[in-house]
Order: C-alpha cells, then structure tokens, then sequence
C-alpha cells in the first residue's frame, strides 16, 4: 500500500482499513521521470491515475509545434483523459511528468469493481468529478474573459505551490499569454 493513497484516503472519506487495503491491492505503482509521458496523444487511455508524489500535465501539441497545457495534476490528485477513458477511443492529449513522479494506476475493469464494492470510493468520485466540473467551469470563464493580470492572478491563488515548481514557459502556455507578457507581469507585481 503506497503511504501516500493511504493518508490521502483517510482524509477525505471514512474508509476502514480492509477497503483502504483493497483499493490499493488492485494498483499498480509507476514511477515517471521528468517530462516522460503516462499517455501520448493517439493512444487509448485506460486507467485512473492518482499522483502520490510530482507533478503532471496534460497538454496538446498544435501543428505548429506549440504546446497548450490544459492541467496541472499535483500530488493528492486524480487525472485521465475522460473521453479516451469513457469512450475507448484514441487521446487527443498527452499526460506528462513536469518533474519526477510516483502514480498508482487501476484498469478500468478494476476500478469499475472497486466502485461497485465500495460505495465510499463512489462517493469521492463522484466528489472528485464534481470539483473538477466546477474548476473547469472558472478556467474557462477566466481564459475567455480575464486578462493576463487576472489569468496570472488566478493561477497564483489556485496553485500557490506550483510557482517554484514550473518553469515560465510551462505557466505561460497554461495561462494562453506569451512569455514576454507573464515576464512583464511578473515584473511589474514585483515593483509594487
């Protein structure tokens, strides 16, 4: 049982230790070095994956080469890309190690027996995917109408802890400005 599932569990749901036990006999571990890929676009993805330990991103590449972050998946987190997931098709993103990273992965066979078996663990899904629905809702509101002040702004009061762990560019594609214009705000909040 992975030390970090554990404690993660103990926080957000009343679990007993058996079914703590059983969720995590059904994982398997995977360690990932920086930026080495958990799915790459065109592959079919088929696990839920929770981070114990590093970080993740889930990003596009355009035609031109230029990358477009859609996430961060910190420690604590879940992540997959649900409609590859759901609809057994090919992934249009990759998800990828910003920097080492431990995760625990279930099929979906798995998993779908889990949520059956436990019905704690199908209530921190549903918990999970509740938060995420609503997280997605305020990026997008954030990304269309705020400026790149309010983008960065926002950035920094939902991932405080991420700023020393992300390089610029990597911030800057998630936030959909140019490196010129984060450095400038970064800049100018440092002179106030």
């Amino acid at each position: 049982m992975h030390p970090e599932f554990e404690k993660y569990l103990k926080e957000n749901t009343g679990l007993t230790e058996d079914a703590i036990h059983h969720i995590s006999s059904k994982a398997f571990d995977k360690t990932l070095r920086r930026n080495e890929l958990l799915l790459q676009a065109g592959d079919i993805c088929r696990y839920k994956v929770f981070i114990a330990k590093g970080l993740l991103r889930t990003y596009s590449i355009d035609a031109n080469g230029n990358e477009h972050i859609l996430q961060f998946t910190p420690e604590h987190s879940w992540t997959l890309d649900v409609e590859s997931y759901d609809k057994e098709i090919p992934a249009e993103t990759n998800i990828g190690a910003t920097e080492p990273t431990e995760v625990l992965l279930w099929t979906k066979d798995d998993f779908n027996r889990l949520l059956s078996e436990v019905p704690e663990l199908t209530k921190l899904s549903q918990q999970v995917i509740s938060r995420n629905i609503y997280y997605s809702k305020q990026r997008i509101l954030t990304t269309l109408s705020g400026t790149p002040e309010e983008k960065y702004d926002d950035f920094i009061q939902r991932f405080p802890n991420l700023l020393s762990r992300l390089p610029l560019r990597m911030i800057a594609s998630y936030l959909g400005i140019s490196i010129k214009t984060l450095t400038r705000i970064r800049h100018n909040q440092s002179q106030r």
